[in-house]
């Protein structure tokens, strides 16, 4: 591969942003590198982590690919980057973000598609592209605002600025905040403990939750209760029940316990 690298930690896929000298930027052939991926993790994997190569996460599109673009090849570039973005977001399987660095424009709203963002104390959070003279394109409208608001998206957008990772977590970008340097290796610690779910509860809660949340109240609640029962009537579910009914697994600790 010339833009990932991709192994496997048992049952988890870590994948790798592997253009450190474009700090991970993110073009065409990348975009199309990651769906080929993406095939990949979910016929091998029960968890993923995505993180990036060199000192950035990724910082986001490839300006010199963009500019040379019709406006129908910028619409059809903008689509796919939602496709393949959206096959992560409402997949098969839990992803994981391991954030340090740059994680700017296109790397935002890739790391806004995962599930789960750990990011450490180098990382920092930008959406410039009013000071390039264009718009989001790769879903943060929909995702990236989804995390913080609109109010502070269009912050960042209208003054160029950046945040850092204290501010993003207390923002609902991020779920962790780590040392530096330690943001893989938490991400991939939690995408271990999401991989021993049973598969249909997790593809409930990383399909279901973000619809229902698009509903009104009395539609979501109803799809929820049909969620519920067919995720709760699964011979998977029977026997984890009866483990617990049976203590055999244990009961949910207090943290630090």
């Amino acid at each position: 591969m010339d833009y990932l690298t991709l192994e496997y930690n048992g049952d988890v896929a870590v994948v790798g942003l592997n253009r450190p000298q474009k700090r991970n930027a993110i073009s065409d052939a990348f975009i199309e590198e990651l769906n080929d991926v993406i095939t990949d993790v979910e016929a091998n994997a029960k968890a993923a982590v995505i993180h990036g190569h060199g000192p950035h996460f990724c910082a986001g599109l490839d300006l010199a690919e963009h500019v040379k673009k019709t406006p129908f090849e910028g619409v059809h570039g903008s689509r796919r980057w939602h496709e393949v973005f959206g096959r992560i977001q409402r997949g098969k399987l839990p992803w994981f973000a391991a954030l340090h660095g740059a994680v700017v424009g296109g790397g935002l709203e890739l790391a806004s598609s995962v599930h789960v963002r750990v990011a450490d104390q180098t990382a920092f959070f930008a959406l410039p592209e009013g000071q390039r003279g264009i718009f989001v394109g790769g879903g943060a409208s929909v995702r990236s605002a989804r995390l913080m608001g609109v109010s502070r998206m269009t912050d960042l957008m209208l003054t160029g600025r950046s945040v850092d990772p204290v501010t993003a977590e207390r923002w609902g970008i991020v779920n962790y905040v780590v040392d530096a340097g330690e943001a893989l290796a938490k991400a991939i610690e939690l995408a271990r403990h999401a991989a021993t779910n049973a598969p249909i509860s997790t593809y409930a809660i990383i399909n279901a939750l973000p619809r229902i949340n698009d509903m009104g109240t009395d539609d979501g609640l109803f799809v929820e209760s049909f969620i519920a029962s067919f995720t709760a009537t699964s011979p998977e579910a029977e026997e984890r029940l009866n483990a617990f009914l049976s203590k055999k697994v244990g009961k949910v600790a207090r943290p630090g316990e």
